[in-house]
């Protein structure tokens, strides 16, 4: 009897990768080994719980025994893989041997804490995946003011969100400004103004230090390396992400930032493959939507024996800021260039590199509705 196809993790790449399997072939077996429970759900809706008095659970779209029913896989929830053997194709769970004829890695990231000093360090929340949420979504109902350490693309996002849902916001960020990995200056330094005038605080060139339980009514008492002092209900870590390499680490897989694959996501040992936030792929990390959506279709072609090139288009990211529209689409760096224009509707700014070619685009507030007509001009460059 042939081995099943065994993929590690349950997040949205590897539904992705099942649902693309299941289009072209329903009978290749499949287990699925998970953590959590397995439950299907959009991750970037974590974004918007807080507004939309969400729980945990009005987040799910299918449980996971209803997924693995509909997709015929096996689904082996709640169930953390413990080793893996490449030499043997097989790897050890609870104590049991399972042999595989391909692995896919899909394992994800987890939410980057900084390290902090102080008794109230533990109790840093991160809100990174289902799970994370329903942990905490109770202090994060009760709590009157929260500080949130990053403000990069998930740092500001969930401050707005907590922002519009009544909640009293600081966000501390060790950058000058907010979104410095997303957005130039001049669209960043725009977004500030509105945040400060809804009342939201702006830590700037500063970082979180000690966390501590506080004497007064409020939970904690935060310091900063500026010495800042604040009195907040919650802490939450909205300071990047790290992918989940130490499995594969340990089975001898070749990772660098990631697991690192080829444009066939194929990783260093034979029959294994990685693919969404855990995955290294033409030395960069991807944790978008889009990437790992292309990414999955690649890999299903593989998989099925089909041939499939990795290739990515210039893409897009839409910054879930409601009072402040941003889009930003291909690339750019500090080398760039810009074309920029100012009107009423907003800014319209397009990259360029040294050769004169457009890399990349932003543009913000009603002007937002140009982004897909920039991104053709853009993929025709």
């Amino acid at each position: 009897m042939t081995a099943p196809m065994v993929i590690i993790g349950s997040g949205f790449a590897a539904y992705q990768l099942i649902k693309n399997i299941r289009r072209q072939d329903t009978t290749l077996a499949i287990q699925v080994f998970t953590a959590d429970d397995g439950d299907d759900y959009n991750k970037p809706d974590l974004s918007h719980v807080f507004s939309k008095q969400q729980d945990a659970d009005a987040l799910i779209l299918q449980s996971g025994a209803d997924f693995a029913a509909q997709y015929q896989v096996e689904l082996l929830a709640n169930t953390r893989v413990e080793r893996v053997d490449t030499q043997a194709q097989c790897l050890y769970a609870n104590g049991e041997r399972y042999e595989y004829s391909k692995l896919i890695f899909a394992t994800g990231a987890n939410a980057f804490v900084p390290p902090v000093k102080g008794d109230g360090a533990a109790s840093i929340i991160t809100l990174n995946s289902l799970s994370e949420y329903r942990r905490s979504q109770q202090a994060l109902k009760q709590a009157a003011r929260i500080l949130i350490m990053g403000g990069g693309l998930i740092g500001v996002e969930l401050a707005m969100d907590l922002q519009t849902s009544g909640k009293e916001v600081i966000v501390v960020e060790p950058n000058s400004r907010l979104l410095a990995n997303v957005a130039p200056d001049f669209v960043a330094l725009k977004l500030e103004q509105p945040l400060r005038d809804g009342g939201m605080t702006l830590e700037l060139n500063d970082y979180v230090t000690t966390i501590a339980p506080s004497a007064s009514e409020q939970a904690f008492m935060v310091t900063t390396k500026a010495g800042k002092v604040f009195d907040v209900d919650c802490v939450i870590s909205a300071a990047g992400l790290r992918p989940n390499t130490q499995l594969a680490q340990q089975a001898g897989i070749e990772i660098k930032h990631g697991i690192v694959v080829d444009a066939q996501l194929k990783a260093s040992a034979d029959n294994v493959y990685a693919l969404g936030d855990c995955a290294e792929i033409n030395g960069k990390l991807m944790a978008f939507l889009q990437p790992i959506i292309l990414s999955a279709n690649a890999l299903a072609k593989q998989l099925l024996g089909q041939s499939s090139q990795l290739s990515f288009p210039p893409m897009m990211v839409k910054v879930k800021t409601p009072s402040y529209p941003i889009q930003v689409g291909g690339k750019f760096n500090t080398d760039s260039s810009w074309r920029v224009g100012f009107d009423k509707g907003g800014v319209t700014a397009e990259a360029f590199d040294a050769q004169n070619n457009m890399t990349g685009f932003v543009v913000t507030d009603e002007n937002a509705k140009q982004a897909f007509s920039l991104l053709r001009k853009l993929s025709a460059a």
